[in-house]
């Protein structure tokens, strides 16, 4: 058993235990969470001491006596249907009233937009008037049988995360607690002030864990304590009056409502941005940072370090925007919940260490009679492990009340076992990432400043429109390359880089990720990336890559990735596919089932019918799960080499272009077998089949990392059961690994 590099989380009157745990986990530091505190036997443990700190919120005699600055947001009303030229519009149905409530202190008349949705006419404001006894605007000379909608300035008057855990842990009567906006003069002097006083009051921290600093993600919730809006880089909660005011001053124009509310979507990062959304990222981002140096300078004058927490308040942070170095952290925690989430954490710059809090929170939704926590446990560390090999993490540690995680000894037995690997690696490596084979970019709108933050809604949460994309991150997280992130803005200003391998883009149409009307607006990226392949770059594109219908064409570098996708517009024009290549170096570790294949050869292909074309197969080859499917894709020509096309569309094709390579792959939820699928297409379209071979597993559940500086190269397991593979090494010989469940094995290169 070894110890350091742990963070254990305690709580009052529960010192003997805590202390036992701390020497069975190896823990080197202690932390309070939200809700609980660290009394003095515990803080005499010899630890390290976290504590943490929340800047904008508990302390609600401050706030109360100044209700016109808690944050604020921006929201949208439902749509109300007029039937006469008179509407009334309900402002608060469907949002919580303990959580928001309306600001009539600013003027409406200034401040907010009545809208009709049915043109988008803004209403002037003479023709509605807003009724503070009932919260409801009422609309005059409306047109029958239009939709109206109210953009409305709103005061927080629960803090969101707070409210979630209180109604989690069922906190009863507790006073809620009231976040404040330090945008104001007097509650930024208080906030500082306070701050101040708890320095001298805390002597033994160590290590001030803010948590986080002054704006909360977007984080709404509705009448029955559900979430309603939801968006973990929302910068919906950020907006006061005064802060608007500002803004115009500066910027030279004045933010509108619905630059906030965006029609009802909110600015998420999925919606390609614009010049005001980036504008006020910037505007808010430099006052945020002025404000965390403030508190990071007064910590290091207090002899602590200052940690960030990645989460909940960290909205302006911005920790892969040009300056976080300037604001003098010390480090950077967040909650581990992927390998995607932990290389949001790890490949941040700037800071003198990272850590990362596993899951699962110690929290009664997850530690109750009946349950096994120590599943998602070890779950959580197999997710977190392929990601931390590639880009290293200093620390790790969890939260909650550690005195119910003690009750679960199978979970008790697992962290031990989970920490002492952890440490182990950091022994072996000296903390150095494994060697990556490939450098790849990622390319979006957003680039380097949402790194490992695409395709995301919530944190670690894919969900149905997101897991085909979500998955390509994932499995880049752990995969032997170099992964960066690069904007469309980049390749116009700079091209791409010498270094850079492989690009992936893609994503649905219409959005960030596949970059909206920008291939029909700026003709240079097209060209440049044109350029790029057709001189050997290798190009991957996924779902709806460069979607915007212009031309006659959809995917407008359809040329490079061989397809195209129908919209209905040129129906007529049939399509022909040649035959699917059912075996080739992409595809040699996809398991197809025998009868399956059989029964596709037997079937065979359609014959040519007017309008459609022909060459589609008639069964599905299968084998491969590409979630959910993209729509009537088919081949630019019958030169396209075909790996999937079933169900009448193309799922995976190959394209020679010049002397490089496209390849389209319609998506790739995560798996073992799509992660393995993925670094198949990045060394094919590379031309680096010939460098696939070394330091490679024969089966996709177990993957390798290698450590030339330090010698050492490991075998992991990515799963609950025990696994076999042969690993190929670089002279051409093998060995043979049998692991079992969750495990790793280490040898000398």
């Amino acid at each position: 058993m070894t110890t350091g590099r742990f963070t254990l989380p305690s709580e009052s009157n529960f010192a003997e235990k805590t202390k036992e745990l701390a020497e069975l986990w190896g823990a080197d530091a202690i932390r309070n969470s939200d809700g609980t505190q660290l009394d003095d036997a515990v803080r005499k443990l010899g630890k390290k001491i976290y504590s943490a700190y929340f800047p904008t919120r508990a302390h609600n005699e401050w706030i109360t006596l100044h209700m016109d600055e808690t944050p604020q947001v921006y929201l949208l009303t439902q749509r109300v249907l007029a039937e006469t030229d008179h509407v009334s519009i309900d402002l608060m149905e469907g949002f919580f009233a303990e959580q928001l409530t309306p600001n009539y202190d600013a003027n409406p008349a200034k401040y907010w937009e009545v809208i009709d949705r049915t043109t988008g006419e803004v209403v002037d404001t003479e023709r509605w008037e807003v009724h503070t006894d009932a919260h409801t605007v009422s609309v005059a000379g409306a047109t029958p049988m239009h939709e109206y909608t109210v953009s409305f300035l709103a005061y927080i008057i629960w803090d969101p995360v707070e409210m979630y855990n209180h109604l989690t842990n069922d906190w009863g009567d507790k006073e809620h607690e009231i976040p404040f906006d330090i945008y104001h003069p007097a509650t930024r002097k208080f906030v500082f002030d306070t701050f101040a006083k708890w320095l001298e009051e805390n002597p033994d921290t160590d290590v001030v864990r803010f948590t986080t600093f002054f704006y909360q993600f977007t984080l709404i919730f509705d009448p029955k304590h559900r979430e309603k809006i939801v968006d973990w880089f929302g910068c919906s909660c950020t907006v006061s009056p005064r802060a608007l005011d500002d803004f115009e001053e500066r910027y030279g124009y004045r933010l509108r409502a619905e630059d906030f509310v965006d029609e009802g979507c909110y600015n998420s990062a999925w919606r390609v941005p614009g010049k005001a959304q980036r504008d006020w990222i910037d505007f808010l981002s430099g006052f945020v940072r002025e404000n965390v140096k403030r508190l990071a300078d007064m910590s290091h004058a207090a002899g602590k370090e200052a940690m960030m927490f990645l989460g909940d308040q960290w909205i302006g942070t911005e920790p892969y925007k040009d300056g976080f170095a300037d604001l003098g952290l010390d480090a950077v925690v967040g909650s581990i919940g992927d390998g995607t989430t932990t290389r949001m954490i790890a490949d941040i710059k700037g800071v003198k260490y990272t850590e990362g809090r596993f899951l699962p929170y110690f929290f009664p939704d997850t530690f109750y009679e009946g349950n096994d926590p120590s599943i998602e446990a070890w779950d959580n560390w197999r997710k977190a492990r392929r990601a931390i090999l590639r880009s290293p993490i200093a620390r790790m540690g969890y939260g909650g009340y550690l005195s119910l995680a003690a009750k679960f000894p199978k979970f008790v037995d697992a962290v031990m076992h989970i920490a002492d690997e952890f440490r182990d690696i950091h022994e072996k490596t000296g903390g150095e990432p494994a060697e990556g084979e490939l450098n790849v970019a990622i390319l979006n709108s957003w680039g380097r400043m949402r790194s490992w933050m695409a395709y995301t809604v919530a944190h670690a949460l894919p969900n149905k429109q997101t897991v085909s994309y979500y998955g390509i991150l994932e499995s880049l997280s752990g995969m032997r390359v170099n992964v960066r992130f690069i904007s469309f803005d980049d390749v116009l200003e700079h091209g791409v880089d010498d270094d850079v391998d492989v690009i992936i883009t893609g994503g649905p149409v219409d959005t960030a990720y596949s970059g909206g009307d920008i291939w029909a607006k700026d003709p240079r990226l097209a060209e440049t990336l044109r350029a790029w392949v057709r001189s050997g770059g290798a190009l991957v594109g996924v779902g709806e890559p460069s979607a915007q219908w212009h031309q006659g064409r959809f995917f407008q570098l359809a040329d490079i990735f061989g397809v195209d996708e129908e919209r209905y517009q040129t129906l007529s024009v049939d399509k022909y596919f040649p035959p699917v290549t059912a075996d080739h170096f992409i595809t040699a570790d996809v398991h197809v089932d025998p009868a399956a294949r059989e029964a596709w050869e037997r079937a065979g292909y359609r014959i040519p019918l007017s309008g459609c074309g022909g060459g589609q197969g008639k069964a599905p080859l299968g084998g491969i799960d590409f979630g959910e499917p993209i729509l009537n894709t088919f081949p630019v020509n019958e030169q396209v080499t075909l790996l999937r096309a079933d169900h009448g569309q193309v799922q995976l094709a190959v394209n020679e272009y010049g002397k490089g390579r496209g390849v389209y792959v319609s998506g790739l939820p995560y798996s073992a077998a799509n992660a393995r699928l993925l670094e198949r297409i990045l060394f094919y379209a590379s031309h680096h089949e010939d460098r696939y071979a070394a330091y490679s597993s024969t089966n996709p559940e177990c993957e390798v990392a290698c450590f030339p500086k330090s010698g050492w190269y490991c075998v992991i397991n990515n799963t609950d059961r025990a696994q076999a593979t042969d690993v190929t090494l670089p002279d051409g010989t093998g060995e043979h690994f049998s692991l079992d469940a969750s495990a790793i094995a280490w040898r000398r290169i």
